[in-house]
């Protein structure tokens, strides 16, 4: 079902979005903890190292290509929300277009050059032929993981969060199922797992493309409405291009980092994996807030409803920060006890590694909030290559600590990464953001 957001109450919109999304995005989370988890107890902690070292590659490669995804659905919200449906569906068919190409060239590259990248960022020997099987065939899912990005995410951009998540639930309850049946009975090791998520990825895009023939004749796009079209693809790649790019910019420093800690051994890589695994349960509402966020203010922008927007991002924003609080206050009792679902007990030390790190990551989360909140809301608002910049703010972070504090307080100041990033970030996103805005109503009353 479609949801305008430029009429009623502004929070209660944003919340009924949001829950679905949220919702959604547990979902993803949980089933990459399944395969953690399964790789963990079935493979050994060296096998977890493995796929852990690998994170911040997959956040760089995957990340554009989510980060593009994203992109190409902002515009295909703002003309849903100027009630353009004709252009709207041009918008979607040339980004299906342009995503499909893309996705392939992305799958072969990065497949093909992933030894010498995981050279690259160090990564410790006992553990590379782990990461080599696991990111290789997951760079190779490509084209199933941009699939279900794009198509969800052009639901969402009509206001749908609902259809997505249900297609997620059905890959989530998959994967696990995968993840059991190629791990443990087929004994395919960790590319059993890599496997489980691709196919998983693969059948939620595809219960998507259902779904939008099945449900939403107001995507069904006509057949002169394919057509190939330069200035509607210009407009794609200037929104979608920065997004991806500020994922990767992001990634980039987080890759950096990841070798720092490469450097720490395998049980620091263990311990941030773990870490951070437990961390994302915690701050990824904050991540569907961001993406309610973008689909609000690009809605917004197209019915030219600005005072919505203002509305909307206040009110927001001091509802997550009262979630911060009680999410730094639920872990503080419960975090430790989920990190021992990746960590056997008896590795002490990786555990209380893991559990520092939490400690860090949630009671800054905060910071994040901004970061995610103002973001997207400015990207929404047709800013991406402005705020792309945010993400080059939180490159000079990792960087920093990667090439300073890891070197002078080991561990210690590897927690102290993410923090860091983002704070440079949020510098820089609250004075753009009043600022678009302010440039924007500017602009409606010039042309009144």
């Amino acid at each position: 079902m479609v949801m305008d957001m430029t009429t009623g109450d502004p929070i209660k919109r944003i919340l009924k979005f949001f829950l679905p999304v949220m919702l959604g995005n547990l979902l993803q989370q949980f089933y990459s903890m399944a395969d953690s988890i399964i790789v963990s107890r079935y493979l050994g902690v060296d096998a977890f190292s493995g796929v852990s070292a690998t994170g911040s590659l997959n956040f760089l490669i995957l990340g554009f290509a989510l980060g593009l995804c994203s992109g190409f659905a902002i515009p295909v919200s703002q003309e849903f929300g100027a009630g353009d449906y004709s252009a709207m569906r041009r918008c979607f068919a040339n980004g299906i277009i342009m995503a499909a190409v893309i996705a392939a060239v992305m799958a072969v590259v990065t497949g093909l050059l992933s030894p010498q990248i995981l050279r690259l960022m160090g990564t410790p020997e006992n553990i590379f032929p782990y990461s080599l099987t696991y990111i290789r065939l997951i760079f190779f899912g490509i084209p199933a993981t941009v699939l279900y990005n794009l198509l969800s995410g052009v639901l969402r951009a009509v206001g749908d969060g609902r259809t997505s998540l249900y297609m997620l639930l059905c890959s989530t309850v998959l994967n696990i199922i995968l993840d059991l049946l190629f791990v443990v009975t087929f004994n395919m090791g960790i590319a059993g797992a890599a496997a489980a998520t691709v196919l998983a990825q693969l059948v939620s895009g595809l219960l998507c493309m259902g779904m939008i023939y099945w449900k939403f004749d107001i995507l069904h796009i006509q057949k002169d409405e394919w057509t190939a079209n330069a200035k509607i693809m210009r407009r794609l790649l200037g929104i979608g291009v920065p997004m991806g790019l500020q994922f990767s910019v992001t990634a980039v420093g987080s890759t950096i980092l990841q070798a720092s800690v490469n450097s720490l051994g395998s049980q620091a890589v263990a311990a941030v994996g773990a870490g951070a695994k437990v961390q994302f349960v915690f701050t990824t509402p904050l991540e569907a807030v961001g993406v309610t966020m973008a689909t609000y203010c690009g809605q917004n922008l197209g019915a030219r409803r600005f005072d919505r927007v203002r509305v909307g991002v206040r009110r927001i924003t001091l509802i997550s920060f009262f979630y911060c609080i009680f999410a730094f206050a639920v872990q503080s009792f419960v975090g430790r006890w989920i990190a021992l679902l990746f960590i056997d007990s008896s590795e002490v030390q990786i555990l209380d590694m893991a559990t520092h790190y939490l400690n860090i990551m949630v009671a800054t989360s905060f910071l994040l909030a901004i970061v995610l909140i103002y973001r997207n809301s400015i990207q929404g608002l047709g800013f991406s290559r402005v705020a792309m910049f945010a993400g080059l703010m939180e490159l000079v972070g990792r960087v920093f600590v990667a090439l300073v504090l890891v070197k002078a307080m080991g561990f210690n100041g590897a927690c102290f990464a993410n923090p860091t990033a983002w704070l440079c970030a949020d510098l820089f996103l609250l004075p753009v953001y009043f600022w678009s805005v302010k440039r924007l109503e500017t602009q409606e009353a010039k042309d009144k």
